[in-house]
């Protein structure tokens, strides 16, 4: 990792935290203003039913009191009330003829500071209580103020609430970070995240799972493509050091036209070699990212069968090799002959090659619902359990098959060519007990 990189990456951590704690402490503080909110409005909206609730009570007992003794008894119940009651009320009568009678007022009061309520008498007379509003704003401006204290203690813990939570929760990411940053300055993919909090399951629990799945993937491609570097190499310098070996031979010897001829004869063989070796890669390389043409057509598996058995029955026959086919059910499937041809003569190729004399190959055409089925079963001495799932690996080559000649691309390209069609190859195989190799393609 360059130094650029590693000061272009370190201010997004700083960026993304600040980030995610105004977050958090926005939906905290937003929360909190609007408990506040609601608890000073349900608060303000209390003391005025309160108040509500006492010109109600004294509307009652005034109207009692007029009922009982006229204007004459409602004014010395006012009256002795203003003498005794801690707070004091303005009380008004307006009689029938619209006629005010002012009861009682206290000195200041004005009628925009009062919460007021009336009441008709049966004789039409109207009386009106008014209530002061002026303690109630007092005590709700103590609660104000109040709120506003405790608002500005909610703002002060969740930034620092969410400051510390941030911290908490991008610790692991930042152990991704340095990861990759240790990946990447010594190219060692076996660097793996531990997970955090012993693995808890959460969701950065499972991106360091994934992350190091990643790696393992990694490294596993890394491991294989040095392998397959390593086995193209060996398998080029071969042919090349031959090719090399025979036109310096032929350069050294004495002019001979038949020589030249045959040294000429051996170096396009082994650059027909080399060229097998690359064109299959090529082919596999192309089947596998999808970009192999394929002409399709219908086409019969039991005559792709039966012309790659006449292929190979002379080589299987002077091998002492038994090689039979049988085509159980008409199946045609939708693909390129020339491609099928190739994994049909792979196959056999491979059968052929690795059973004894004495053995058999048998090849079958089977119809199984709406899929076509290739088998090629052989009586060899079958591949190795730890040797199976890498057999369609590109250039690999078992313990068994290092005695034959031959470049670890076949069944790859059977693999590839197959998986283009849409279809899948498997095998079943057991040590000492040959091998079966099943394609299957849509009918």
């Amino acid at each position: 990792m360059t130094a650029g990189d590693g000061a272009a990456g370190r201010p997004f951590f700083p960026a993304f935290g600040l980030r995610l704690a105004l977050w958090y402490a926005a939906l905290f503080v937003g929360g909190s203003v609007l408990i506040v909110s609601l608890t000073y409005g349900l608060t303000a909206a209390s003391l005025a039913q309160r108040d509500r609730e006492i010109l109600d009570a004294k509307l009652g007992h005034y109207a009692s009191a007029y009922a009982r003794g006229g204007l004459r008894a409602l004014t010395e119940t006012v009256q002795a009330e203003q003498r005794t009651a801690p707070e004091r009320l303005f009380v008004r009568v307006v009689d029938r003829g619209a006629e005010a009678i002012v009861l009682s007022q206290p000195e200041g009061w004005y009628l925009e500071q009062l919460e007021t309520a009336s009441l008709r008498l049966a004789d039409g007379t109207l009386v009106q209580v008014g209530k002061s509003t002026d303690a109630r704003e007092a005590l709700l401006a103590r609660f104000r103020a109040a709120l506003g204290l405790v608002t500005l203690t909610v703002v002060v813990v969740a930034l620092t609430g969410g400051l510390i939570v941030t911290r908490s929760a991008v610790k692991p990411i930042r152990r991704l970070m340095r990861a990759v940053a240790r990946i990447i300055s010594t190219g060692r993919t076996d660097e793996r995240v531990p997970l955090a909090g012993g693995g808890t399951g959460d969701a950065i629990d499972e991106l360091t799972r994934l992350f190091n799945a990643m790696l393992d993937r990694i490294e596993g491609l890394v491991t294989a493509m040095r392998g397959a570097l390593d086995n193209v190499s060996h398998d080029l310098r071969t042919p090349l050091t031959r090719l090399r070996g025979t036109a310096e031979m032929a350069l050294v010897s004495t002019p001979d036209l038949d020589r030249y001829r045959d040294a000429l004869a051996d170096c396009v063989e082994e650059s027909d070699h080399v060229l097998v070796m690359l064109n299959t890669l090529m082919d596999i390389s192309e089947a596998e990212s999808g970009a192999m043409k394929l002409d399709r057509e219908p086409v019969r598996l039991g005559d792709i069968v039966a012309r790659a058995v006449d292929l190979y029955r002379d080589v299987a026959e002077a091998k002492g090799v038994v090689l039979t086919a049988h085509a159980t059910a008409e199946a045609a499937v939708a693909a390129d002959r020339t491609r099928l041809e190739q994994v049909a003569a792979n196959l056999i190729d491979n059968a052929v090659k690795y059973t004894p004399a004495g053995g058999r190959v048998d090849v079958e055409v089977l119809a199984d619902g709406a899929r076509a089925r290739l088998r090629v079963r052989d009586t060899g001495p079958g591949i190795r359990p730890d040797e199976l799932p890498h057999i369609w690996d590109r250039l690999f080559r078992g313990d068994t098959s290092r005695t034959e000649r031959g470049l670890g691309l076949g069944l790859s390209l059977v693999k590839a060519i197959i998986e283009a069609h849409g279809g899948t190859v498997e095998v079943e195989s057991e040590p000492g007990r040959g091998s079966a190799f099943t394609v299957s393609l849509p009918m």
